[in-house]
């Protein structure tokens, strides 16, 4: 009841006058002036001290009087910032392009980013759509043409197969001839006449010379002998020389017998150039002699085929040799009968087929084919480049079109720039403005689209900047009132602190007190715990034991278990082995009656052998041999007799072990019953064991929990008397801080006053400082501004008389300060108390 009393009494001292009448006479005497002075000051402001001068170092005039009054220092977080009157394009930032060539930079315009976005995405997607369209178009027309000259080529070869074919079956017709075969027999047989070989000759002449004119394009028909004995025999425009032939690669090959046929280039005839040879090694049907039919065909007959191809621009069809590697025909005549340059056509293993190659200059697609009846390749070249010249156009066009892409590109890119970059550079500078202090700039640009939105959101920021400085204006004109009443609140607040510091110094002695209560009460409690924490332990340990026990008595039962199975098993097997014991001794008594038979057998043979060789004596000279043969019975007979002896006295010994190990088994056989019982009677008791611990553990367990219980309770109310104790503590030193704090008050009370003062300063330089911005308002002069300020220093005045006043008071409570400590002390513990509880 004390303390509720002297709070009550410490709250009627410190009841504290109405501030909101204080505050509405303020408002009351400031309102008329409110309005006019934000606006007098930002005219006056905007026609005389914003207007830019020529020297960037030139001050502003100030709107208030320099006297000592208004030449305070403020503090550091009273100072306002200053704005330069002064605005120029030639600032120092490096975001603001300086001149041509600093708009142009991509990282400083956003004009140039979009320009270069849209020119290289049109250049770039036109570029590559041509380049493509041109390189899909000449891989088609390359793979066609392709196709196309292959089948080309292999239609020739065919028609040359044809061809060639032809000369193989003229050669069949003209040798195997009846006549011819006759002549030549003729002309080959050893010992004729001169005359008769001529006839012969003339004849062979004559059938050959017949055949030729029948033949197209043959020049010369000749037959070479193996032997050579005799002549070449032919008809034609020419006939080489015997040495000459028999000298070349192709009649050696055939005279070997490597081959059949040959064609050969007739690069090797006499420098001829114009034909080209069949020779093919042939037998005549009667007498196997040996001839080398020899056809010489005029070029021609290959040429016309060949010209007839056409490979395109550039192209050329070639038949070259196989073993040369020699241009038979060709379309450029040039070549002809001279080494071709295709090194690698006899590394083509397949028959047709297309390959790329260079010739040195420029990349060429060749296509052979190889002929069936000989090894000779037709192969047609004609150049890439030549092929693919239809899709130049495309790429023609593309770059046509990537020009006029470009143009159109950069006048969109410019068109771009004048719709975004310029109204983006006019808000630039009409925001700089605005940082500058100037804010009646607005910008003019309108329309729909984000631009058109950002300038409004633009002038609606500036509109909102300008509501915000006159709203800072009136407010600093409040500020001023609400200084006075801060000043008059402050002196209330140190006759208050006096009465705060009695009653906290009543509320510290009774916080220490309950604080050495709450040790007293925190050192039995540890006490307990101690005690507490023993038996727990002791509690854990009997549970150890017990879980053991029954661990223990759970692994005997199941070795018992385990004992007892192999126990019984052990007595089945027994049972088991007496069973068959004594079928063994069945199966032997069965053993000894066979060897009784056998034994009886055994006498009766001997009984004959004896009557055989009876017999034998009798029969003299004859019967010797069946008396031989008696005897070897009987010898037979008598080692029967003796293993059979042999084989009874194992039986018998065998008998008497199976008697004695059934004698032994069936002593054996109780003891496993009297050890498969006390098995059992170990489980029961090992099984009893386990269930008495279960039951133990589990009466353990709960009275473990019950202990793990009480322990948090004891935790807990050790916590609490902690607390308590710490609370106590804690109050006590709080109600001290208290009392310092009241002390201190005193102080702080004087400092308000002059921090008043300094809100005045404050509230008159944001005034000044407001007054820099230039908004639009209606006309006026400086005179109005420079006489609403006038009752600001009327109230700097008042105040700063009170300022005087204020140490004389400021005494008075510190000489009464020393007395109160100890009252303060106590109230602010009382104080802590109430709280509590």
């Amino acid at each position: 009841m004390g303390l509720l009393q002297k709070k009550g009494k410490s709250n009627s001292k410190t009841t504290l006058p109405d501030t909101k009448k204080l505050e509405k006479e303020q408002k009351k005497k400031l309102k008329s002036e409110r309005t006019g002075l934000a606006k007098k000051a930002n005219e006056v402001a905007q026609k005389k001290w914003f207007k830019p001068e020529k020297k960037a170092n030139t001050q502003q005039p100030s709107i208030l009087p320099t006297t000592a009054k208004h030449s305070r220092t403020l503090p550091k977080w009273a100072k306002i910032p200053k704005f330069s009157s002064n605005y120029s394009n030639s600032s120092n930032d490096p975001s603001v392009p300086t001149n041509r060539w600093g708009r142009l930079n991509p990282a400083k315009s956003v004009g140039i980013k979009l320009f270069l976005i849209f020119f290289i995405a049109i250049m770039l997607l036109v570029v590559s759509l041509g380049t493509f369209s041109y390189l899909i178009a000449k891989s088609i027309i390359k793979e066609n043409a392709a196709i196309g000259n292959e089948q080309t080529i292999i239609q020739t070869g065919e028609k040359l197969d044809v061809i060639l074919g032809q000369l193989v079956n003229s050669s069949t017709q003209i040798f195997f001839d009846p006549n011819m075969q006759d002549q030549l027999v003729k002309l080959s047989t050893a010992g004729i006449d001169d005359f008769e070989k001529f006839q012969a000759v003339n004849a062979i002449t004559s059938n050959l010379q017949n055949q030729l004119n029948s033949l197209d394009a043959i020049d010369s028909i000749y037959i070479i002998p193996m032997n050579k004995a005799v002549n070449i025999v032919g008809a034609g425009v020419q006939i080489p020389a015997e040495d000459e032939v028999r000298n070349t690669a192709w009649y050696k090959e055939l005279e070997s017998g490597n081959g059949v046929m040959q064609w050969v280039p007739t690069m090797e005839m006499q420098g001829t150039v114009k034909n080209f040879l069949f020779a093919r090694a042939v037998r005549t049907t009667n007498t196997s002699d040996s001839f080398i039919f020899v056809i010489s065909a005029n070029s021609k007959l290959i040429e016309d085929q060949i010209a007839n191809v056409n490979m395109g621009t550039g192209g050329r069809v070639d038949l070259i040799g196989g073993a040369t590697n020699t241009v038979v025909a060709s379309t450029n005549n040039a070549d002809i009968a001279t080494p071709s340059n295709y090194s690698f056509l006899p590394q083509l293993t397949e028959k047709s087929g297309r390959v790329e190659n260079s010739d040195g200059q420029s990349p060429i697609l060749i296509a052979y084919s190889t002929l069936q009846n000989s090894d000779w390749k037709l192969v047609g070249t004609v150049p890439i480049n030549e092929l693919v010249s239809s899709a130049k156009p495309i790429l023609n066009m593309t770059l046509i079109f990537a020009v006029i892409d470009a143009v159109f590109a950069v006048l969109i890119g410019i068109f771009i720039i004048r719709i975004i970059a310029k109204p983006l550079q006019n808000l630039q500078q009409l925001m700089r403005q605005g940082a500058q202090g100037k804010l009646n700039v607005r910008t003019t640009h309108k329309s729909e689209d984000e631009i058109g939105q950002l300038g409004s959101a633009f002038n609606e920021m500036m509109e909102n900047i300008t509501n915000l400085v006159k709203q800072t204006n009136q407010s600093a004109q409040e500020v001023l009132g609400t200084a006075t009443i801060l000043s008059n609140a402050s002196k209330q607040t140190a006759t208050s602190a006096k009465e705060i510091a009695v009653a906290t110094e009543e509320i510290a002695n009774g916080a220490g007190s309950l604080a050495l209560e709450a040790e007293r009460g925190t050192e039995l409690a540890d006490g307990i715990m101690g005690q507490m924490n023993k038996v727990i332990s002791a509690n854990n340990e009997m549970g150890a034991s017990a879980h053991d026990v029954e661990q223990a008595s759970e692994t005997g039962v199941q070795h018992m278990e385990k004992l007892l199975t192999r126990t019984q098993t052990t007595e089945d097997m027994i049972r088991s082995l007496g069973a068959r014991i004594d079928s063994l001794q069945q199966s032997t008594s069965s053993v000894q009656q066979v060897l009784e038979v056998m034994q009886n057998i055994t006498k009766q043979t001997n009984i004959l052998s004896l009557n055989a060789t009876i017999e034998a004596a009798r029969a003299g000279a004859a019967g010797k041999g069946f008396m031989v043969v008696a005897d070897e019975v009987r010898k037979l007979a008598e080692q029967s007799r003796e293993s059979i002896l042999m084989v009874g006295k194992i039986t018998t010994n065998i008998q008497q072990e199976m008697e004695e190990t059934i004698k032994v088994l069936n002593d054996a056989y109780p003891l496993f019953k009297q050890q498969t019982e006390a098995v059992k009677d170990t489980t029961t008791i090992f099984e009893s064991v386990q269930g008495q611990m279960s039951a133990f553990v589990t009466k353990l367990n709960s009275v473990t929990d019950s202990i793990n219980e009480l322990s948090q309770v004891q935790n807990t109310m050790s916590e609490a008397m902690s607390n308590v104790s710490a609370v106590a503590e804690q109050s006590s030193a709080t109600s001290q801080e208290v009392a310092s704090l009241s002390n201190e008050q005193h102080n702080v009370s004087s400092q308000l006053v002059s921090l008043s003062g300094q809100l005045e300063n404050v509230s008159l330089d944001l005034k000044e400082t407001i007054s820099r911005f230039t908004v639009e308002e209606d006309e006026g002069d400086a005179d109005a501004l420079q006489s609403s300020i006038d009752p600001f220093t009327e109230v700097n005045e008042a105040q700063e008389s009170q300022q005087e006043e204020q140490p004389e008071a400021q005494v008075e409570i510190e000489h009464e300060q020393p007395e109160a400590t100890h009252t303060e002390a106590d109230a602010e513990q009382d104080t802590t108390s109430d709280k509590k509880e």
